[in-house]
């Protein structure tokens, strides 16, 4: 097969990997359901699974003929830990900080919260550096990204601990984080006018993976008279797309991304 660099794909390696995508994001499911959201005919998906069974990717139980990811599909997914989300994000900060100007870091889920595992600092700017750092969650924009996309058992539990006032403009009250949380999924983004930090304002969107599952938080962010909340619809957007683009979502899905398939066995 001839065709451009970068535009050349091989039909059954693309349904695979929608198969093993949609296994991975469905749980366990039989092959006419996963057939039906990959749009596969049966054969065709039976086959495409028989194969992936075969190298470990996915396994089948005998008694249901549901299809999980297998041994060798968690074993690549191990591996690349979170080494590979921030190989995958670098380039999005860069690309981030020359455009706005600001800090653009990249935050992941850890014991204890959110920590800064990465950040592009504009040269020219003298700012202070967060890398290492673990934040509370409702008092950033990097947590309340994250919280607003967890599933509602875990944001509950966040909800029924103490809520400390770092300043006066910290959300202490659980309903009106949850409000704040709502709004947060709604747009996208977070945002923080200066809920940790008096003088620090910024907005956050979650990487999501298929299953709309935070991996990760990409930030932007800087000092009040450099990020004021006017700025926040502009940079929450920016922040949004490159998310996007580190989670790989196929541009065709439009607002559809993250919820994905749905896949009913």
């Amino acid at each position: 097969m001839t065709a451009r660099e970068g535009t050349a794909r091989i039909q059954s390696v693309d349904r695979a990997v929608d198969l093993l995508l949609a296994v991975a994001a469905a749980g366990p499911a039989g092959v006419p359901a996963l057939a039906r959201v990959c749009g596969l005919n049966r054969a065709t998906a039976w086959r495409l699974l028989k194969t992936l069974q075969a190298r470990g990717m996915v396994a089948v139980d005998g008694s249901t003929g549901r299809y999980s990811l297998g041994l060798t599909a968690l074993e690549l997914g191990g591996a690349a830990g979170s080494g590979a989300v921030i190989a995958a994000a670098h380039p999005a900060l860069e690309r981030l900080s020359r455009e706005t100007g600001e800090t653009a870091s990249l935050a992941m889920p850890g014991v204890g919260g959110l920590a800064y595992v990465d950040e592009v600092r504009p040269t020219a700017v003298l700012t202070a550096g967060w890398l290492g750092r673990t934040v509370p969650l409702h008092a950033t924009s990097t947590g309340k990204a994250l919280l607003a996309f967890l599933p509602a058992a875990e944001v509950s539990r966040v909800l029924a601990e103490e809520l400390p006032a770092f300043t006066d403009a910290t959300i202490t009250s659980p309903e009106a984080l949850a409000a704040e949380l709502a709004a947060t999924r709604t747009r996208g983004y977070g945002t923080c006018a200066g809920e940790l930090e008096s003088s620090l304002y910024g907005v956050s969107a979650p990487v999501l993976d298929r299953g709309g599952r935070p991996l990760a938080v990409l930030s932007i962010w800087g000092p009040r008279e450099r990020v004021p909340e006017q700025s926040f619809a502009r940079l929450g957007t920016l922040a949004v797309q490159a998310a996007r683009q580190v989670a790989g979502a196929p541009e065709d899905r439009g607002d559809n991304w993250p919820d994905g398939p749905q896949v009913v066995a």
